[in-house]
């Protein structure tokens, strides 16, 4: 087994924080939408806290967006390539053929080259338009009154809470993907453990798609 350096501190951070914050966003939505559910008491605690956990929400997606855009990791990361749209046939039919037949994952992560073609169209998507999207919408909402100009522009509160609830239900789609993927590693918990400590480890010294396979070195240890 080959340990490659893939996620580093901050972002290994980021996502553990944001996953929280999402996990209390849908229990206190979920009660939103149907009041009789007691996961937080009372309406309007869960009210409190949605409103107050999606503020924090819009601070996780401003940490992201900055430190990819300086760290340089949304260029080399998160925008297709050349060779990613040449790649994305046979990675689609991994996922939905190969896989279950026991095939090998025609993409290996290098820390030049962490996501595969179908990875970086999610989470692209996902961060650049769904997660502005669903953030922007409920800003709205947090103070209907003050932001009425912008919620009549829209088409009105019911136009805003439709939008707000489709984005909402595509992120939990979106959602359930991902925890699936997250269990394809060589084990099923070794892409959660990569996230905790930075390190997948990978049979083999060589990448068919992601070039050469990073090894470790004691100045990424120490990262």
């Amino acid at each position: 087994m080959t340990r490659v350096k893939l996620y580093t501190l901050p972002i290994r951070i980021w996502h553990w924080i944001n996953a929280l914050l999402i996990f209390l966003l849908i229990l206190t939505g979920a009660q939103l939408r149907v009041p009789g559910l007691p996961f937080f008491g009372h309406y309007s605690k869960a009210v409190w806290l949605h409103k107050y956990m999606g503020f924090c929400m819009v601070g996780s997606f401003i940490f992201w967006l900055v430190y990819v855009l300086f760290s340089g990791s949304l260029r080399s990361h998160y925008l297709m390539r050349i060779r990613d749209v040449r790649g994305m046939v046979r990675q689609a039919m991994f996922y939905m053929y190969g896989i279950f037949r026991g095939g090998i994952n025609p993409f290996v992560p290098s820390p030049e080259n962490k996501f595969n073609p179908m990875q970086k169209i999610a989470y692209f998507t996902v961060m650049v338009f769904f997660t502005p999207a669903i953030l922007v919408t409920g800003i709205l909402f947090s103070d209907i009154l003050y932001f009425a100009p912008y919620i009549n522009a829209l088409g009105g509160l019911r136009i805003l809470d439709a939008l707000h609830v489709v984005f909402a239900y595509i992120f939990l789609l979106y959602l359930a993907i991902h925890l699936y993927m997250a269990t394809l590693g060589h084990t099923i918990l070794a892409h959660t453990k990569a996230m905790i400590l930075g390190y997948e480890e990978e049979e083999g010294g060589e990448s068919t798609e992601g070039g050469e396979v990073g090894r470790e070195t004691e100045e990424e240890a120490i990262t």
